[in-house]
C-alpha cells in the first residue's frame, strides 16, 4: 500500500514537471532557420515551401557569410530575399493556439547594410514596424499576446522590394505557464508534502 501511495506521488511531480517542459516548448517550427544546411560562409535563396515550418516568399539563409555570426545556432535568415521579384518579401507561419491563453514572442533581428532597414511583423494581436536596425548588431524584439482564435499567425513583411536587408534568427513562440507550472520546485515541494502527508495518514491508520 505504502509503495503505491509513493508512486502515485511521485507520478504527480513528474507530469508537473512535464507540464512545465510543455508549456515552454517553442511553437514556432525552424524558427532559427538551420534545418536547411547550407554550408558554412556561404548563403543560398529556397522556396517557403522547401524551408520546413515557413510559407510564403523566397528565403535567404546564411551560414557566417560575410563574417555575420548567428544569435542561435549557425545560420538565420535574410527576409528581403533573391531574387528581385518586384513586390515586397513576407514568410509567415501559423501554429495552435488555445483562447485566452497568453503567448510570449521573441526574435532577433539585425541590419544586413543599412540602419535604414525596416520590416513589418505580427503575430496574432501584436503588430509592429521595426526601424531601430543597427548594421552589425542583433536586437531581440520580446512581446506577448492573448489568442483569440485556436489558430494564430506570426508573419514579416519587408518594408520594400529590394533584395537586402532584414536578418531574422531565433524566432520563438511559447505559451505562458501559470504559476505553478512555472516554477518546478515549488511542484517538487507540494510532492514531497504529498508524500510525508501520505506516510503520516497511513501510521495514524496501523
Amino acid at each position: 500500500m505504502m509503495s503505491k501511495v509513493i508512486a502515485i506521488r511521485v507520478l504527480g511531480v513528474l507530469a508537473g514537471l512535464f507540464l512545465t517542459f510543455g508549456a515552454q516548448a517553442n511553437l514556432i517550427v525552424n524558427g532559427g532557420f538551420d534545418d536547411n544546411n547550407v554550408a558554412a560562409g556561404n548563403w543560398a535563396y529556397f522556396p517557403s515551401s522547401s524551408v520546413n515550418g515557413w510559407e510564403g516568399d523566397n528565403i535567404e539563409i546564411w551560414d557566417s557569410f560575410g563574417g555575420v555570426v548567428a544569435p542561435e545556432g549557425t545560420q538565420h535568415a535574410e527576409l528581403n530575399a533573391h531574387p528581385f521579384d518586384g513586390t515586397v518579401f513576407s514568410i509567415y507561419q501559423s501554429f495552435a493556439t488555445v483562447i485566452g491563453q497568453t503567448y510570449d514572442v521573441s526574435f532577433f533581428y539585425s541590419a544586413r547594410s543599412s540602419n535604414s532597414e525596416q520590416f513589418s511583423f505580427g503575430a496574432g494581436t501584436l503588430a509592429a514596424l521595426l526601424n531601430d536596425h543597427v548594421v552589425g548588431s542583433w536586437k531581440q524584439y520580446t512581446g506577448s499576446f492573448v489568442a483569440t482564435g485556436t489558430t494564430s499567425t506570426i508573419t514579416f513583411t519587408s518594408y520594400d522590394n529590394s533584395t537586402v536587408g532584414n536578418f531574422l534568427d531565433d524566432v520563438v513562440v511559447t505559451a505562458r505557464a501559470n504559476v505553478v507550472e512555472s516554477n518546478p520546485i515549488l511542484m517538487l515541494v507540494i510532492g514531497l508534502a504529498g508524500l510525508f502527508y501520505s506516510r503520516r495518514k497511513l501510521r495514524n491508520v496501523r
